[in-house]
């Protein structure tokens, strides 16, 4: 989630959680915006927030706020794919060097997404009826605290203890730093969250690594942080993201896809 001024706010239906380098053609399928022949073809608007509150076990608070449930569908397939990506991560540890991709011999690194990826913003979601705007985020960054993705957290600060560089590449605006700062803080994420392993896209300046400056999409944007990471002697072992763009653009040995009903980021 970032300043989007381009959002798909109705939500998927399914996104399936995807690993690996076949990932990109099958997510594209199921996020073109073919036109409808008839209205059986679109799924009713209603009916698909229910099942999306259903997917994440949807807990009211006594002050009407909304909550993912940590015995939900989706804490169960998010814990999944954590623990996948861990036993992934060590067997890349034990040969390091030696797995596909990546620059060989590098400092061994993971690069996650923040929103989806390492904070949920399933409540935020639930706040603004799924209708994103730049205000209603910045006003929700300033005053509130995200939870971790469910089982995220566990395996960044296991990675993190490991001697694996962590660093977030996310869509957020450079003036949300402290914001976003604050939030992973308070989150329990343990890993250094400086300017050297935070990037967070700034459109009044542009960092001269990215050729297409204020200009680029999402998938230049994180591609690029990721090939400038590559170069400072990392080996990026797993990309981390929600959002299919998140994970395209390669610069990683292993694309992790997070999954996110909520709203789609071409």
């Amino acid at each position: 989630m970032s300043r989007r001024s381009v959002r798909t706010v109705l939500p998927l239906v399914a996104v399936a959680a995807l690993a690996g380098t076949a990932f990109f053609g099958v997510g594209q399928a199921t996020a073109e915006h073919a036109v409808p022949r008839s209205d059986k073809e679109i799924p009713n608007l209603d009916q698909v927030k229910t099942k999306i509150e259903a997917y994440y076990g949807d807990i009211e608070t006594e002050d009407g706020e909304h909550y993912a449930s940590p015995r939900g569908n989706y804490a169960k397939q998010t814990r999944g794919i954590a623990a996948k990506a861990r036993k992934d991560i060590e067997r890349d540890l034990r040969g390091h060097g030696h797995h596909r991709g990546g620059h060989r011999g590098g400092k061994p690194a993971i690069v996650l997404d923040v929103d989806d990826t390492t904070l949920l913003t399933y409540n935020f979601e639930r706040r603004i009826g799924y209708n994103f705007s730049t205000e209603a985020q910045d006003d929700y960054l300033r005053t509130e605290d995200m939870a971790p993705v469910f089982g995220m957290r566990k395996l960044v600060n296991w990675a993190h203890g490991k001697g694996v560089t962590v660093f977030l590449v996310t869509g957020r605006a450079e003036y949300q730093r402290d914001w976003s700062v604050r939030n992973l803080e308070k989150a329990g994420y343990d890993m250094p969250v400086d300017k050297e392993h935070f990037f967070l896209k700034d459109e009044k300046n542009p960092p001269a690594y990215l050729e297409c400056g204020s200009d680029c999409t999402t998938v230049e944007y994180k591609s690029g942080t990721r090939a400038h990471i590559e170069d400072q002697g990392y080996d990026i072992l797993a990309n981390f993201g929600d959002q299919y763009s998140d994970l395209a653009g390669g610069h990683a040995a292993r694309e992790v896809k997070l999954p996110n009903p909520m709203y789609y980021l071409p």
